[in-house]
């Protein structure tokens, strides 16, 4: 499981549109939001944001609209769309399966015994990420439902420490 700045960059897209929607739009046919009006608030060219909206678009999370008022918009509601649909569209790899790729009838004679002994953190693991990404829906971001107002505290290392090499 990796998160790349492709996710991420895509996710933030989608919420391009979604706000858009929020601010221009009616409940009824909100308006598209041309993909340039996209890229410049992410700061992205005009090209990498069209690719990401097209991934998106092929998972049926976005529907474009041709012509001079053109662009994209959502195709189910806000609240209907997760940050799950979004990664997974992205990046159908983000949380495999599984983690070993040997068969049940190979496991007697697997060489990579230690592999196969965590294998079931790992799907437990994927199983809880992929619960609290269903769980937030584009929606909730866009209204700051996730804020939070407790500081976030990074340890630093002060000069007078050692550092062992």
């Amino acid at each position: 499981m990796h998160l790349l700045a492709r996710e991420e960059t895509g996710l933030r897209c989608l919420l391009q549109v979604a706000l858009g929607e929020l601010v221009e739009g009616g409940e009824d046919a909100p308006c598209p939001v041309p993909i340039a009006r996209i890229a410049a608030a992410e700061g992205l060219s005009d090209v990498y944001a069209a690719k990401l909206m097209r991934q998106l678009r092929m998972a049926g999370l976005v529907e474009s609209v041709r012509g001079a008022n053109g662009g994209y918009r959502l195709s189910r509601e806000a609240g209907a769309i997760s940050v799950w649909d979004a990664i997974h569209a992205l990046d159908y790899s983000f949380l495999p399966g599984t983690t070993c790729d040997c068969s049940p009838t190979e496991r007697l004679d697997c060489q990579r015994t230690t592999t196969c002994a965590v294998t079931s953190l790992w799907r437990t693991l994927g199983r809880d990420i992929r619960r609290s990404l269903e769980a937030v829906s584009l929606a909730d971001l866009c209204a700051g439902a996730l804020e939070t107002t407790e500081p976030i505290v990074l340890p630093t290392l002060s000069r007078s420490s050692s550092v062992p090499h």
